[in-house]
């Protein structure tokens, strides 16, 4: 096979493998597809997957594990994380890695350590995770230009080869140390899993507190250009604020907190709590973790944080 990341120079095409033809898997290899590189067999077991594969990886040949193996010079394994030790066992059990071979993981969570028994046989092994979430839509390809990728590898030549194949989607490459890819994927879940369900409550709150027009329309959207959908209207409002919310939080960190718990003002606070339990108790809890968190961020006033969590803050009087 070509001496790609040995030698630093990346060769004009590798035959790819990929196990399996999920929302993440496809789009690694339609990114490398772009590059010249060629996604020859996956396996793809699922009518979803199938599908996916159909539209991003339209000349692969679906194949069982062992043949994609067999014909790829670089195997892709995007496998859950929780089905990936076993994936790697049965492939070693049937003989699939050999010397020379590079066998990838793009799993979050889990280091290059899975990936022993591909190491032992010979392999350049590398977990390498792209920082993007992945919705099977048309957008996921192009997303992964300028995504970060946590490389993670027992050696340099690992690490060497997964830089060069994360350059080669667009990519930036970033190490994580084996011990902390649970903290770097709990991070990334934190950030974009835990903002989707935060987005979800305050359009859900704030669809709650729009007038209804006696037509049936909801104020602020009296032509029904939104088919009378309070929670499009809702999204429609928060978007230019949390948009501004993030670009100046990336920019700025915590400069960027504004609002009552910033301000220390405890009587707006209790109000929000009280009208949020009136719509669901469960947006009132989160809201009140995230304040009280918010509070120990910028260092808010005792009134605050007495307010959000009396019994905790007793304990230190």
């Amino acid at each position: 096979m070509s001496d790609f990341g040995v030698t630093g120079t990346p060769p004009a095409r590798l035959s790819i493998g990929l196990i399996s033809a999920g929302r993440v898997g496809t789009a690694v290899g339609a990114a490398l597809e772009r590059r010249g590189h060629v996604v020859s067999t996956v396996v793809a077991r699922s009518e979803r997957s199938r599908d996916l594969a159909a539209r991003r990886l339209p000349e692969a040949v679906v194949a069982d594990p062992a043949t994609v193996a067999e014909h790829g010079e670089l195997l892709i394994l995007a496998v859950p994380d929780s089905a990936l030790p076993t994936v790697v066992a049965e492939l070693a059990e049937a003989g699939a890695f050999r010397p020379g071979h590079i066998v990838v993981h793009v799993t979050g969570a889990v280091g290059a350590d899975v990936l022993r028994p591909a190491a032992e046989a010979g392999a350049v092994v590398v977990a390498a995770h792209p920082a993007m979430t992945f919705t099977g839509g048309e957008a996921d390809v192009d997303r992964m230009e300028g995504c970060s990728w946590a490389l993670t590898s027992p050696d340099e030549v690992g690490l060497v080869v997964g830089q060069m194949l994360v350059m080669e989607t667009g990519g930036l490459p970033v190490t994580v140390a084996e011990s902390n890819r649970a903290l770097y994927h709990a991070a990334l879940a934190h950030g974009a899993n835990h903002l989707v369900s935060l987005v979800g409550d305050a359009a859900e709150a704030l669809a709650a507190s729009f007038s209804v027009l006696p037509g049936g329309g909801v104020e602020g959207d009296p032509d029904g250009m939104l088919g009378q959908d309070s929670q499009a209207l809702a999204r429609r409002t928060l978007e230019p604020l949390l948009r501004a919310a993030l670009d100046n939080v990336l920019a700025s960190g915590d400069a960027a907190l504004t609002g009552p718990v910033m301000r220390g003002d405890a009587v707006t606070v209790s109000r929000h709590l009280d009208a949020l339990e009136d719509v669901d108790s469960g947006i009132a809890a989160g809201y009140r973790a995230l304040a009280l968190r918010t509070a120990d961020r910028c260092g808010a006033g005792r009134d605050v944080t007495d307010l959000l969590a009396p019994d905790l803050t007793e304990q230190f009087r």
